[in-house]
């Protein structure tokens, strides 16, 4: 019943992922537009994709206590390096930290490591802050904190939503070689931006 309530949600989320408007992530130069900028953000630029993905995956993966805590403590740190961002605190290498969140993700999911949840959280939370800071940096001239960061909030959740529906596939032999599978493709996607970062 909660599988099938998941994979439900998850289609929602998905659906209305689609809706977003077109963002150029990580030029540097934002986009006006408050809320429909922030929403874009993490959907439309690959590296913050794959990583939210991937929480919500290794979160379902960890069982009903990593569902519902990494989708949480990844918003929450979130919004806590975007305020960093906007402040113009400086942070040391946020696009590398950002792909490599997308490598080490991944292969916490190829290897279905499974740490203390407090471990979890703290791994998940440390790469959320990379994410954040990006986000407060890049957040447009004319642009709202409030709408935008709102924005990317939402989308981020909705991504884990996605990854936990997904993730929730993985109760037969089949389903959990496609998780691993796609931990795996996550872990190459934050390569090939690792590389590009470094």
């Amino acid at each position: 019943m909660m599988s099938k309530s998941l994979t439900t949600a998850s289609i929602l989320a998905a659906s209305s992922l689609l809706l977003a408007s077109p963002a150029l992530a990580h030029t540097g130069t934002g986009i006006a537009g408050g809320f429909s900028s922030g929403f874009a953000h993490p959907v439309l630029g690959w590296d913050h994709l794959v990583a939210m993905l991937a929480v919500g995956l290794w979160g379902a993966s960890l069982g009903t206590r990593g569902i519902w805590l990494l989708p949480i403590v990844f918003p929450v740190v979130m919004a806590i390096g975007a305020v960093l961002g906007i402040a113009g605190m400086p942070f040391p290498a946020v696009e590398a930290g950002i792909a490599a969140s997308a490598v080490v993700l991944g292969l916490l999911i190829v290897f279905m490591v499974r740490p203390p949840m407090w471990v979890a959280g703290v791994i998940v939370g440390f790469f959320a802050l990379f994410h954040g800071h990006a986000h407060g940096t890049e957040l447009p001239a004319a642009a709202s904190a409030l709408a935008y960061g709102a924005g990317f909030v939402l989308a981020t959740g909705l991504l884990h939503l996605c990854g936990i529906g997904i993730g929730s596939l993985g109760n037969s032999r089949i389903g959990n070689f496609a998780i691993r599978a796609g931990g795996g493709a996550i872990s190459l996607v934050g390569a090939a931006f690792l590389v590009g970062a470094v």
